[in-house]
């Protein structure tokens, strides 16, 4: 049991374990999602939050310990997409959020991702603005509160989340518009 724990805590210890760890939690949350009651969509949320929680982690520990790699590089903004698209698709698919927001917020990301690896392939900066931190803070701050659904302690959840919502949709469309700006202006010189 020590083993495991020693190799569990070296693997999140580490930029590249702590993605493969959002990964690896997506398959939880939807398992979870298939069960719309208070303890299975509390339990949801629980681990959208520590697998959000590594998206912040894993750059800090890259940057400061040395450990930015080419596989965290490509594979930090994915797990990023699949953990929110996944969370996103099963709150639509029980009716909690408007389908139509999903496909808005997923289309961004899917669009934004192709932007990237042109702009990368010119050898430009495709780092994330403050737009899409932004965007992102507010994606995860909805997501939470709406998968949560259920009233608790006296708070609508849900109603505190189609909020944040809005605000996610915002400045998906926000910072979409702005990639596309700055594609525009690459293409032109």
């Amino acid at each position: 049991m020590n083993d495991a724990m020693a190799t569990l805590t070296k693997l999140l210890s580490h930029p590249n374990g702590l993605t493969l760890f959002r990964i690896a939690v997506i398959p939880i949350i939807v398992i979870l999602l298939f069960y719309p009651n208070k303890m299975c969509t509390f339990l949801a949320a629980i681990f959208f939050s520590a697998a959000a929680i590594t998206d912040y982690l894993d750059g800090y520990y890259a940057r400061r310990r040395g450990l930015v790699s080419n596989f965290g590089k490509v594979m930090d903004p994915v797990a990023d997409k699949l953990l929110v698209s996944s969370a996103f698709i099963m709150l639509a698919s029980l009716g909690w959020v408007p389908a139509w927001m999903v496909c808005i917020i997923i289309g961004r990301e899917l669009a934004v991702t192709g932007l990237r690896n042109i702009i990368a392939g010119k050898g430009e900066d495709v780092s994330a603005s403050k737009l899409g931190k932004y965007k992102t803070g507010f994606q995860i701050a909805a997501i939470i509160p709406l998968m949560i659904h259920y009233p608790f302690f006296g708070l609508n959840a849900q109603a505190i989340g189609a909020v944040m919502l809005w605000g996610a949709l915002i400045f998906t469309l926000w910072s979409g518009a702005d990639y596309f700006i700055k594609f525009r202006r690459l293409l032109q010189d």
